[in-house]
């Protein structure tokens, strides 16, 4: 169950909303102790100074801005006092933009808006009006002692208060290095595979199938050490495998990877070359194949191997007045052919 973080109201123009806020999030870290691994006994935190290495006692730390190198203006608790903002109970909505114009990486914290007493038709009216316009309201809030520009949102039937990052806190994205030109450009049939594989990978959005991986297998081997009562056991650091080193580049073949991706997603691709290959794994197409590779290994056999005596001596009494030489190629071309048609009819036997 959602604990409430704060209680008030939105401020819509003249209309007053009475909402609480509850925690829309949480955290599934797991906490980890310091330990001393001589004893297993607890690390603590200890304050020391830094130019002496001695620890200091908690009412001798003061916090100081460094405006320059090595001088700080020193503040105390009345400075924060009064740079405080005013602890105001109310989301007070200063504008309305397109939900889809706030870049994602505006969004910080979401929290849930839940009607207070006497507030479920305001908040109904503000829900259905910001569906119906597709819009999000930007507002100011001052939540834990610190004022936040936040954006109410809808999501199903209730409100989300998420608070967003200044402008001064996101880096602009023009420092990136970006590709762009003709030399990253990507092509129209790079374009239409890519799509495709879009299309294919495109699901209903069910949040509840990802979770943290990382977090599982850690527990899962936390649970294995207590189940074998290794404890207080550390476990070995593994060899780590180094990079092989002398090796270039790689031209990545996009289309290559593009069509390998869309059929690893059992449907393949109706592309020519896809269409060619799977002919050839037809038992027609096999057997042709062998057929082929039979009648060149006839060829290469009669055009290799050397007329022998008993060869040239027959060749000399049926055809007398031509040479050995002519008379064993054309013996040997028959050869080739009535090889090449066994083969044939080999294959027809063999695909029938």
């Amino acid at each position: 169950m959602p604990r409430i973080i704060w209680k008030g109201a939105i401020s819509f123009g003249l209309v007053n909303i009475p909402v609480a806020v509850k925690s829309a999030s949480r955290s599934n870290t797991l906490d980890l102790d310091l330990l001393d691994k001589r004893d297993m006994a607890p690390v603590g935190y200890q304050r020391v100074n830094k130019h002496t290495g001695k620890p200091i006692e908690r009412d001798q730390i003061v916090k100081g801005y460094e405006y320059e190198k090595d001088e700080y203006v020193v503040l105390s608790d009345e400075d924060f006092r009064q740079a405080n903002v005013e602890a105001t109970q109310t989301v007070d909505i200063v504008s309305f933009v397109d939900a889809a114009s706030i870049p994602p990486y505006y969004f910080d914290t979401p929290y849930y808006l839940e009607p207070d007493k006497r507030g479920e038709r305001g908040y109904a009216l503000l829900h259905a009006t910001m569906r119906k316009t597709g819009r999000a309201a930007l507002a100011l809030v001052v939540l834990r002692n610190r004022q936040h520009l936040a954006a109410l949102l809808v999501a199903g039937n209730a409100l989300v208060l998420n608070t967003m990052r200044f402008a001064d806190e996101v880096l602009p994205i023009e420092d990136l290095s970006l590709p762009g030109g003709k030399k990253h450009a990507a092509s129209a049939r790079e374009v239409e595979m890519a799509t495709r594989l879009v299309e294919e990978m495109t699901e209903d959005w069910k949040p509840e199938q990802y979770h943290d991986t990382y977090r599982d297998d850690l527990l899962a081997r936390i649970r294995a050490k207590i189940k074998a009562g290794k404890t207080h056991v550390l476990t070995p650091a593994a060899a780590e495998e180094s990079p092989t080193a002398g090796k270039g580049a790689k031209v990545i073949d996009m289309m290559a990877l593009l069509k390998r991706s869309i059929g690893n997603r059992g449907k393949g691709a109706d592309s020519p070359d896809d269409d060619a290959d799977a002919d050839a794994k037809t038992p027609a197409r096999k057997a042709a194949k062998r057929a082929s590779s039979s009648a060149k290994a006839g060829k290469a056999a009669a055009t290799k191997s050397p007329p022998t005596r008993a060869t040239r001596k027959t060749a000399a009494k049926k055809a007398p007045g031509k040479s050995p030489a002519k008379t064993s190629a054309k013996t040997s071309a028959k050869s080739a052919t009535r090889a090449t048609a066994h083969a044939k009819s080999s294959s027809r036997r063999k695909a029938a």
